[in-house]
This record gives structure tokens, C-alpha cells and sequence, in this order.
């Protein structure tokens, strides 16, 4: 997929028809999404925004400056009518996002979403140097340790090895914790498709239960020997649960 450039944003913008605005999490990354922008981009506009995370001044890091960022990218693109799809900590952005531009969320998707209570690694400052913790840490995102690569792993680990960026994980880890939007989230009004691994052991299940009694209009669904990145671990599970959603009658 082609990295696009535009005014200091850099984004994937695949396909043609409504749009799919995709959100991806704290270690997230384009490549996250590889099986959804496939599926869907034959027929949806999938658009990814890449996150500031590692990029933004460590005093600045926080979700509100992750929201203002994906505002100004919607607006400088002229997206309206999302379906707005969050993993992680994407999730958390796109609550925060739909709570205040409800009117141009058309449907709102959470996998694995932060936003009522998350057991991370960002939580406490990453090891530097240690691939074995990285390797561990990475692997426990997922239900069968194999779907970590070590394309992955080394991608994190790369990460991990920066001063400034293990800096900016734990500020965003932080901002994430300090944030609980159970107060906030039973004004969603939009429909809300709720995604979840079974055997999620960072946002678990009885969390996929919360945001469900939360959020008004929200539906849960559930895969099986599945962790906390559906999209990635069981992507044909994932895309068949997200397609049935948007082919609804009421999202139509």
C-alpha cells in the first residue's frame, strides 16, 4: 500500500465509496490493518491516518492531541459520513472523536478498545534493549504466540530502543489510564459495533461487556482463541462480524 503525503500528515487511502476511517493502537501501525484494507477496500474508501505517536514532542503527548490531529486530517480531507473502526488505543481516539463530531460519524467499530480500563506494557517504561521482553510483551497480544512475526517483533523492538519514543509510549500509555470515559460514552448515540477477543488479556472481555451496557446502540460480538488485535489474529472473523454490521438496513 502506498504511503500518501499531505500537509504533514501521512495517511493509506485505498479504494472508492463510503469510508472506513481506521484507527490503530499505541505499538499499532499501518501494516495492522492489511487485512481490512484488502477486504473492504473493493468496496469502501479505507483511509488510515498514520498516529503521531512517536513523532510528537513528549510535553504535547496525550489523547487530546491525538484527536485534534485526526480532526484536522478529516477536515483538511473532507471525509464525512466515517464508519470509524478503532483498535486499542485507536479505539479510545475514536470515542473521544465520535463524541464530538457525532454528526459526521455515520457507525462507530471498537476492537479491543481502551477508553474503560487497559492492562498494558506501556504502562511502565518499556525495557530497552532486552528483545526477549519485547519478543514476550509483543506475543501476549495474541491468543496463538505465532501470529507475532518477527517482522513485528522487530519493529517494536526497534521502537522500544529509542529514549524519546519509550517517553512518548508512556505518556500516551498514561493520558490512556487517566481517561475513563464511562460517564461520557452512554451519549453515543451512533450505532456501535462492539468486536472482541475471547481470551483478550489486556482490554478482557468483561470490559467488551462495559462498553456494551455503556454505550446506547451498541452490539457485542465475541471471537474465540482470539486476543486483543482481532483484525490481525483472526482477520476473516473480524471482516465477515464488520461487514455484517454495515450492511444493516439502518446504516444503509
Amino acid at each position: 500500500m502506498e504511503i500518501k503525503k499531505d500537509s504533514g500528515f501521512e495517511y493509506i487511502d485505498e479504494g472508492k465509496g463510503e469510508v472506513l476511517l481506521l484507527l490503530h493502537g499505541l505499538f499499532g501501525a499501518l501494516s495492522n490493518w492489511d487485512g481490512v484494507v484488502n477486504y473492504f477496500s473493493k468496496n469502501y474508501r479505507v483511509v488510515i491516518p498514520l498516529l503521531p505517536i512517536y513523532t510528537m514532542p513528549v510535553r504535547q503527548a496525550g489523547l487530546e492531541a491525538l484527536n485534534r490531529h485526526v480532526e484536522e486530517f478529516v477536515k483538511l480531507k473532507g471525509l464525512k459520513d466515517l464508519h470509524l473502526i478503532g483498535n486499542s488505543l485507536g479505539g479510545h481516539i475514536g470515542l473521544i472523536f465520535t463524541l464530538r463530531n457525532q454528526e459526521n460519524v455515520k457507525s462507530l467499530i471498537l476492537t479491543g478498545s481502551s477508553g474503560l480500563f487497559e492492562n498494558s506494557m506501556g504502562a511502565s517504561f518499556p525495557k530497552r534493549g532486552s528483545y526477549e521482553f519485547v519478543a514476550e510483551r509483543v506475543a501476549h497480544t495474541f491468543y496463538d504466540p505465532k501470529t507475532a512475526s518477527k517482522e513485528l517483533i522487530d519493529e517494536v523492538f526497534e521502537t522500544t530502543k529509542s529514549i524519546p519514543k519509550c517517553l512518548n509510549i508512556v505518556a500516551f500509555a498514561k493520558s490512556a489510564q487517566r481517561n475513563n470515559m464511562a460517564s461520557e460514552i452512554t451519549k453515543i448515540t451512533v450505532p456501535t459495533l462492539l468486536v472482541w477477543g475471547l481470551n483478550d488479556t489486556i482490554t478482557p472481555p468483561i470490559v467488551g461487556h462495559e462498553f456494551n451496557q455503556l454505550i446506547p446502540n451498541s452490539t457485542l460480538r465475541f471471537i474465540d482463541e482470539c486476543c486483543h488485535a482481532p483484525m490481525m489474529e483472526k482477520p476473516e472473523e473480524f471482516n465477515n462480524l464488520v461487514e455484517e454490521f454495515l450492511k444493516k438496513k439502518e446504516l444503509v
